[in-house]
């Protein structure tokens, strides 16, 4: 993700001043692979550099101390996600953030897919009538085999959710940002498929699903996995309404469906007749596939934008989307504990 968040930051006009490894040696090839300036040895050094933003893409359970030395520092943060490992950690991290008064976001990024603003638009303009159910699933394969293996794995790494606050946070986000509707009760399981991997013991759930209802009753289903073959990053989508229904495919992000009694079609990304939220983040000519790191692209530069603005783009998803989605993600653990009860979201 270092990659990912340099190669944004570098189409942004940035700086990228210096990146931090576990050795001198891995210092520097953080900074080849990102494209900073110089490898640092400890964060104590990055943070005394010149500059105004640090991108925190460190293991998960690195994240509420690396982030609050970076906030105490005085510099503005993107920090991956999940923003913490738990609820009142991320939570502090929102109250740390805002009591400094500086900028503070979180790379949910399929925000940014121009079709997924024309959604929110159309769900916003009223085009699906009531909704009346939403329901998609997040499938990955990458962990599929029996020896696949990852930091995230290990529950003192990454946390004691790992698909779900992986990807499923995802999923729940763009719902959320989609319809306006927060989730507000979640009824979950999740399994771990892969017992052992590499002879050490795994606690963390290779998939998981919850149905739930939300703050205005709309009823909901999702499925997550990083253990379906063949499946490498399919986000997906559908709202129904009584007017229209609408379904997003991150694998295929330039059409939105949209279903209708009478007749469907299907949309496609052309800049001259998106609606104007859809256009604002909209980065090449129609015909011309805009995926995955332009939709990042679009998000550092909100955040840049925010930084050196005071603005703060439509869209923008700050730490209190990142403290939302660890309240999410608590539930469906506590939910998932109590064999599949009925458990609220904690506001």
């Amino acid at each position: 993700m270092g990659r990912v968040h340099g190669r944004s930051a570098l189409v942004a006009g940035a700086q990228v001043v210096g990146a931090i490894g576990s050795s001198p040696e891995r210092a520097a090839a953080a900074a080849e692979a990102t494209g900073a300036e110089q490898g640092f040895a400890t964060l104590d050094d990055l943070l005394a550099a010149d500059l105004d933003v640090i991108h925190v893409c460190t293991p998960n359970n690195t994240h509420l101390p690396v982030t609050l030395r970076a906030l105490e520092a005085g510099k503005h943060v993107i920090c991956e996600k999940p923003l913490a490992t738990s609820a009142k950690d991320a939570t502090g991290l929102l109250a740390a953030a805002t009591e400094a008064g500086l900028v503070a976001t979180v790379p949910f990024v399929y925000r940014y897919h121009p079709m997924v603003r024309e959604l929110r638009t159309r769900i916003a303009e009223g085009e699906a009538g009531q909704i009346t159910s939403l329901h998609g699933s997040y499938l990955q394969d990458w962990l599929a085999g029996e020896n696949d293996q990852n930091w995230r794995v290990d529950d003192e790494s990454g946390g004691p959710s790992r698909t779900f606050a992986d990807i499923g946070s995802h999923w729940c986000d763009l719902t959320e940002f989609v319809t306006g509707d927060q989730i507000a009760d979640v009824s979950a399981q999740t399994r771990t498929i892969r017992a052992t991997r590499g002879g050490v013991a795994v606690r963390t759930e290779d998939l998981a699903t919850a149905q739930f209802r939300t703050a205005s009753g709309v009823v909901g289903t999702v499925v997550v996995s990083q253990v379906a073959a063949g499946r490498k990053n399919r986000l997906y989508l559908e709202v129904s309404g009584t007017e229209s229904s609408f379904g997003f495919d991150q694998e295929d992000p330039d059409r939105l469906w949209v279903g209708r009694r009478a007749a469907s079609q299907l949309l496609t990304r052309d800049p001259d007749t998106l609606s104007p939220p859809a256009a604002r983040v909209n980065r090449l000519p129609a015909g011309h596939a805009q995926g995955y790191q332009d939709a990042f692209d679009s998000f550092v530069a909100d955040t840049y934008a925010a930084v050196l603005d005071g603005d703060h783009p439509d869209g923008l998803p700050d730490f209190a989307a990142g403290a939302r989605s660890a309240r999410l993600v608590d539930a469906v653990l506590r939910s998932a504990a109590a064999d599949g009860a009925w458990t609220t979201v904690e506001n």
